[in-house]
């Protein structure tokens, strides 16, 4: 018997997958963006530069995107360095470490910022270990990107992990059968595939940095000029009712976002493509 030209699918055909796709995205993610960017139009140009571009507005712009591009790129480097040595080897309590790197995303982030800040205080286990040799974590800028680093890891420990596991050994040992070192196996073998998923990984743990709130106001301090994060700037004008001036630092905040997030993107893409492993 011939078989039958149609085609079943779980799922509607494409036109009506593609509607609800499109109306689900549009009533979670688009339409509540498109509002914010409206009201923030609706204030006027005057009006918008001067509550976005405060110097109060604009320190907390400075440690917000700053310490979120400094928290991701030591995740990029730790991150995978776990993920390593959670793929090629065995060591007891493997399974343990596997299970605690995802804690950041069970954790809820109230109670991460307050183990965060009992640790890394004065009279805390480390910080009283710090404080002797002049180092204060907590209520200090480095305590925002100790928090942000924190919650950042699990994205790229689990975005490089895969790769890892699929990637096989035999193409390094070959590489070091011709008397390449490891070094230069990983650097021009390993490397190379990973980079695109650690890219990834980066851009994850930045755009979650970026809004992250939580487990961040305990252990920053919340001082004015100095360790004021930029969702906290956020809330306080709400609490102000200063809506107007709540949306626009929004607004300017979502303006970075994607921006990096499409030059990191964008990087990936290039990478891929260089590499080969463009789809």
């Amino acid at each position: 018997m011939a078989a039958s030209s149609t085609s079943f699918r779980v799922l509607p055909g494409f036109g009506l997958s593609l509607g609800y796709t499109l109306g689900y995205l549009s009533l979670i993610v688009l339409i509540p963006l498109a509002a914010v960017f409206f009201k923030a139009g609706s204030l006027g140009f005057e009006h918008f530069w001067d509550a976005a571009t405060s110097p109060r507005v604009l320190a907390s712009y400075r440690l917000s995107f700053g310490a979120s591009l400094i928290a991701a790129a030591i995740n990029a480097v730790f991150g995978l360095m776990l993920a390593w040595v959670l793929v090629r080897y065995s060591f007891p309590g493997k399974r343990l470490v596997d299970a605690l790197v995802d804690l950041p995303f069970a954790l809820p982030t109230a109670v991460a910022g307050i183990a965060l800040t009992a640790l890394y205080a004065k009279n805390g286990w480390v910080g009283s270990v710090l404080e002797p040799l002049g180092i204060k974590v907590a209520f200090t800028p480095l305590g925002v990107l100790v928090a942000l680093v924190f919650i950042g890891l699990p994205f790229v420990v689990r975005t490089v992990q895969p790769i890892l596991e699929d990637l096989d050994t035999e193409y390094e040992e070959a590489a070091v059968s011709l008397g390449a070192s490891r070094w230069q196996a990983f650097r021009y073998v390993v490397f190379p595939t990973l980079f695109p998923a650690l890219l990834t990984g980066f851009a994850l743990a930045f755009a979650r940095a970026v809004g992250e709130y939580g487990s961040v106001i305990f252990i920053a301090g919340n001082i004015p000029m100095v360790s004021e994060i930029t969702p906290l700037m956020i809330i306080t004008k709400l609490e102000q009712y200063d809506y107007a001036g709540a949306t626009a630092v929004a607004v300017v905040m979502l303006i970075f976002s994607f921006i990096l997030l499409l030059i990191i993107n964008g990087l990936q893409a290039w990478t891929a493509k260089r590499t080969g492993r463009a789809r």
